[in-house]
């Protein structure tokens, strides 16, 4: 018995779920859960279907393009663990959170293997029996770093690429080989604080609140479809070093729990924005 989701995307009609639930009927397949959003300023229409049974993937596919409105766009893939890349370059909180969880069951994903741009994490990675591939970027322009990064990704083929606090611009042509497939963590919510110490300018404003927000990446920096957000309250007894170690929680916890929703393949990209069912 096999379990896949299946995701679509059209415009909104009468009895789209009818039509779709029915398809899956026809081919014997058992509904395990079922959830459809629709977007009345685009009038476009989401679900999601999480489906157990025999599939033949080529003829069910047939039967919804036959059902579906014109520019309907529909997906159906394996349900379960799905590799990931981590890109890391010093900081170890939103690795080792991931680490720790695919380890022990809080994720179900299988980390294929970290490359760092530093050395700095290797000893932790290795604790976990996941290789760790070292690719410098010291004498080389983005453009050649990004191709021999892209080169070592590829020889893995993973789903998605994590930056676990990555601390490099990617070049335009590395963004367009992984389309919504590179998920970031970025402190704050977008796009305050770009930069230098976050931190250190949350202080000298004085702000009352802390956040981040697990997007994934396009060519515009740090303003990608964003998947999840989160804040914590602070006041004026927390010093610059406080906020980041306040930061920092809040940072792995919403990485980790943006990467669930869009491993269990919830998170649908639709324009610059996100739908998550």
């Amino acid at each position: 018995m096999q379990r896949k989701i299946l995701r679509t995307i059209c415009p909104d009609a009468k009895g789209l779920i009818a039509k779709i639930t029915n398809i899956c009927y026809k081919h014997q397949l058992n509904i395990v859960q079922n959830s459809e959003y629709v977007d009345h300023r685009t009038g476009r229409f989401f679900m999601r279907t999480e489906l157990e049974g025999i599939f033949n993937d080529e003829t069910l596919l047939a039967d919804l393009d036959d059902a579906l409105p014109e520019g309907s766009v529909r997906e159906l893939n394996e349900a379960g663990k799905q590799r990931i890349v981590i890109l890391v370059t010093k900081e170890a909180h939103c690795l080792g959170d991931l680490l720790m969880k695919s380890a022990y069951g809080g994720l179900d994903v299988e980390i294929a293997a970290v490359i760092g741009n530093h050395d700095t994490l290797r000893t932790l990675v290795e604790r976990f029996d996941i290789p760790f591939h070292l690719i410098s970027h010291e004498g080389l322009t983005r453009e050649e770093h990004d191709k021999q990064v892209v080169e070592a990704i590829d020889r893995i083929s993973p789903s998605y690429v994590v930056l676990a606090k990555y601390m490099r611009i990617l070049t335009p042509d590395f963004v367009r080989h992984y389309p919504n497939r590179i998920i970031n963590i970025h402190h704050s919510f977008l796009p305050a604080f770009i930069g230098a110490r976050p931190y250190h300018q949350a202080y000298e404003r004085g702000v009352k609140i802390i956040g981040a927000t697990a997007h994934f990446v396009n060519d515009n920096l740090d303003e990608g479809p964003i998947i999840m957000q989160d804040v914590i309250h602070v006041d004026h007894t927390y010093s610059a070093e406080d906020m980041a170690r306040a930061g920092k929680d809040v940072e792995k916890n919403v990485l980790s729990h943006g990467l669930h929703e869009v491993l269990a393949q919830r998170v649908f990209v639709y324009g610059n924005r996100t739908v998550i069912l």
